[in-house]
């Protein structure tokens, strides 16, 4: 249990991260729920409910015994990883505001796991992709809108979230987007002529006002169009193209990324592209890159 001083500042941190980080609702709602779950075991593993006084003691034991937990419950060592910089993120936060010492939940050290490298679509394939997807929908304006966003995707590398954060008044697409990212970060992104021009075929016979300050794209009834329908309609798309299940709308983005390093595009480039704010994260393409290089050399070097 949780006292009301305690869950009262949780969601003044929640709104913190909303409002001044730019985190996006899905984020929100994964910090909330990591640090309500390790609230909720140091009540039972204290036998006391946490309020701002208890919490303020946590020391290096609790943290120790909270990450046994959780490994015992079968939790991976990336979603632990990912659980205790949320705990940490609050505790930073609600420290400064409540003046006590946070040394020993922020000195401890995350679980060490292996990265999983960006799983990319071939060339063809996500090209095909495109095509595959226009052909789900019966109706003419949902599959030019399908297409224009999964365009997107592959053809400027936006997240899903960004292509479908765009408004009535991106459109007609300029030749560059302002993109407003992950943490408010906001990055300069060329638009290809393809995907002007796909954006272009859906709203000339979008049957709904595509109003400055509303959604560019739209769901049947008119209203925003969620990122499960593009999920749903790829996932049927990759299915009638036999492809494998990473290929999702966010491998396109990882296509647009590891085609540009593969055509000679410079890992800065692609890092402001990409809106990565570590160079270590836009890294992980070039080993994507190495290891599909290593495929072809295995394949066709007669000496292999």
């Amino acid at each position: 249990m949780i006292a009301p001083a305690l869950s009262d500042a949780l969601a003044k941190w929640l709104d913190h991260q909303r409002a001044l980080a730019g985190a996006a609702q899905n984020t929100i709602a994964a910090y909330q729920a990591d640090v309500l779950g390790f609230l909720s075991f140091m009540t039972q593993y204290n036998g006391a409910t946490q309020g701002l006084g208890p919490v303020s003691r946590i020391g290096v034991r609790d943290m120790r015994a909270w990450m046994a937990n959780e490994r015992s419950r079968g939790v991976s060592a990336r979603s632990l990883a990912r659980s205790l910089s949320a705990v940490k993120s609050f505790y930073r936060w609600l420290a400064e505001r409540e003046g006590f010492e946070p040394t020993a939940v922020l000195s401890t050290r995350a679980p060490k796991f292996q990265r999983k490298l960006p799983r990319p679509l071939a060339e063809d394939s996500a090209r095909a992709m495109i095509d595959m997807v226009e052909v789900q929908a019966r109706d003419p304006w949902v599959a030019a809108r399908d297409s224009a966003v999964v365009t997107l995707l592959y053809g400027c590398g936006l997240r899903i979230s960004e292509a479908l954060g765009l408004t009535g008044a991106d459109a007609p697409l300029p030749a560059v987007l302002r993109i407003t990212g992950k943490g408010g970060k906001e990055r300069i992104v060329p638009v290809l002529d393809a995907a002007r021009d796909a954006v272009e075929s859906y709203r000339k016979i979008c049957p709904h006002e595509l109003a400055e300050d509303d959604p560019l794209f739209r769901g049947v009834r008119g209203g925003p169009l969620p990122p499960r329908a593009i999920q749903k309609v790829m996932e049927r798309a990759r299915l009638q193209m036999g492809l494998p299940a990473s290929a999702t709308p966010h491998a396109m983005r990882h296509s647009f990324a590891t085609h540009l390093l593969s055509a000679g595009g410079d890992l800065r480039v692609i890092q402001e592209l990409l809106g990565h704010a570590s160079l270590s994260t836009t890294q992980a393409y070039t080993a994507v890159d190495a290891s599909r290089l290593m495929e072809v050399y295995d394949k066709a070097h007669p000496k292999a």
